[in-house]
């Protein structure tokens, strides 16, 4: 099962992109975590400075956009 954290403050885009990540996974037909991360010390751990960003596994794929649900699935797809 991945894990994949979305990384950012709540913000309208934060928000996004937790719902197309959701439809990526049901896409994909994979299993996942999904966690928010919203507080600023944790997002920083992950080494980022724009948000909304997307981690699988610890490791950030997307910063500072919200791809639509399609991209997001070819993306879990291959992580």
């Amino acid at each position: 099962m991945k894990k994949i954290a979305i990384l950012g403050t709540g913000c309208a885009k934060c928000n996004q992109l937790e719902e197309n990540v959701r439809a990526a996974v049901a896409i994909a037909g994979i299993e996942a975590e999904i966690i928010k991360v919203k507080n600023m010390d944790e997002i920083a751990e992950y080494g980022m400075v724009l948000t909304p960003a997307m981690a699988v596994d610890g490791k950030v794929k997307v910063s500072g956009k919200v791809p639509d649900a399609a991209k997001l699935a070819e993306m879990l797809a291959k992580a």
